[in-house]
């Protein structure tokens, strides 16, 4: 199986990483020739040329997606399962990953492609299984299937596709990043002078693959991260120095990443939730800082029903809600407040389609009344559809910027490798 999340040590070579739990000796002694050669075949066979001796830290993340998939063809494996495997590859490198994928069909393998993008699913598959709630609703030939019926299929009613996004012009700059720069602990620059602006009534997405400064970029703007350089300023002042309290009470909003970490205290009902980060203002704090329970839920009871979240209760801890409800939390929470600037990162991963149109429609609400939104998606298809500019990131800088009509999923995955960066 290839996850998600890649299962490979780093400091390791390719030809370590594929060999290992599998390494052949002669004598008590490593030897390293003859897997070389079998692995070498391999990738002629499959046309996933990658550099033996080259360190895995040191490999672009397509290239460590060919390391997964050599480690299982090493191993013989007749059946492969891809566990959303161009989540993190450009367009031009999942098309390539398709090449690959029909190599194997030829030479007799199986192979078990999960993923929520429908146009991928068509381009692919012979056969396709919708799954909702850990079963199986039904299994269609692909001449037989489209993306209004599989949508369907997948969350038990008609679902709408297309984003509806009016034209809107800009307003003034909300957000400035300024030449921010900053090291990870192990040395490496993460943040390489990035540069971007958001005006207020638009919604700006950044493109890139992952691992290429969004997450610190994301972390800067909420005080997560030590700067080397550089300035953020909101509405023209500069939050350095401001604590996480003051840059949400002067109006940033973010829909983090990852709402179990981030997002989300699970085992607290849903009114502690939907008030976190508010629990200290009005009107939900009576006389000597006392905080108002019955005002509380009553607050929390409209917002459960005007962002329809579905849950018996106010009272429910947030772990018993499902994926798509949980996120509608988070979202409900960030918009109540109205804020300024709302960073949205990943904004509908780990969601159905219904929970992701409910999600469009929000972030395009936001846009409409006048808020900045920072975007930051691994799916390509999604930034291209919400956005009004696109900023591509690359090893930590802004190479190039795009208005969305102007632009094609092409040319913004052209720039997601670096090949041709543009200050």
């Amino acid at each position: 199986m290839v996850h998600q999340h890649f299962m490979l040590v780093p400091p390791f070579t390719v030809l370590e990483n594929i060999i290992l739990g599998e390494e052949s000796h002669r004598a008590g002694v490593l030897n390293m020739n003859i897997p070389a050669a079998k692995i070498t075949e391999i990738i002629r066979e499959n046309g996933l040329h990658v550099e033996l001796n080259m360190k895995v830290e040191d490999l672009p993340v397509g290239l460590q997606q060919r390391v997964e998939i050599l480690k299982i063809l090493y191993r013989g494996a007749e059946i492969l399962v891809f566990d959303e495997p161009t989540a993190v590859l450009t367009p031009q490198e999942a098309e390539e990953l398709f090449d690959t994928f029909r190599r194997m069909k030829e030479q007799g393998k199986g192979i078990i492609f999960i993923s929520h993008k429908l146009d991928e699913v068509l381009t692919i598959a012979d056969r396709i299984t919708v799954i909702r709630r850990g079963q199986v609703i039904k299994t269609l030939e692909r001449t037989e299937a489209n993306k209004p019926l599989i949508a369907e299929l997948m969350v038990g009613k008609p679902v709408f596709l297309e984003v509806d996004k009016k034209p809107k012009t800009a307003g003034r700059v909300i957000l400035k990043v300024y030449d921010l720069q900053a090291t990870s602990e192990r040395g490496h620059k993460v943040l390489n002078g990035i540069n971007l602006e958001v005006h207020a009534g638009e919604i700006y997405g950044i493109a890139g693959v992952e691992g290429n400064g969004q997450t610190e970029l994301i972390e800067a703007i909420g005080q997560r991260v030590k700067l080397d350089a550089g300035d953020i300023e909101l509405q023209g002042e500069s939050i350095l120095n401001w604590d996480v309290r003051r840059r949400r009470d002067q109006g940033i909003g973010h829909i983090p990443q990852d709402r179990h970490k981030y997002g989300l205290l699970l085992p607290f009902s849903l009114a502690d939730n939907i008030m976190l980060g508010r629990h200290h203002q009005p009107p939900f704090v009576k006389k000597f800082q006392i905080i108002d329970q019955k005002q509380i839920r009553a607050y929390s009871r409209e917002t459960i029903e005007s962002f329809d979240i579905r849950t018996p209760s106010e009272l429910t801890p947030a772990n018993a809600l499902s994926g798509g409800n949980q996120q509608k939390v988070i979202i409900a929470r960030e918009m109540r407040f109205e804020p300024k600037l709302l960073v949205a990162a990943q904004p509908t991963r780990g969601v159905d389609i219904g929970a992701m149109e409910f999600i469009y429609s929000q972030l395009i609400k936001a846009r409409d009344q006048g808020k900045a939104v920072l975007l930051i998606s691994a799916d390509l298809d999604e930034i291209l559809s919400l956005s009004d500019r696109i900023g591509v990131i690359f090893k930590g800088r802004i190479i190039k910027e795009f208005r969305s009509e102007d632009t094609s999923r092409e040319e913004v995955g052209f720039y997601m490798t670096g090949e041709q960066e543009s200050a």
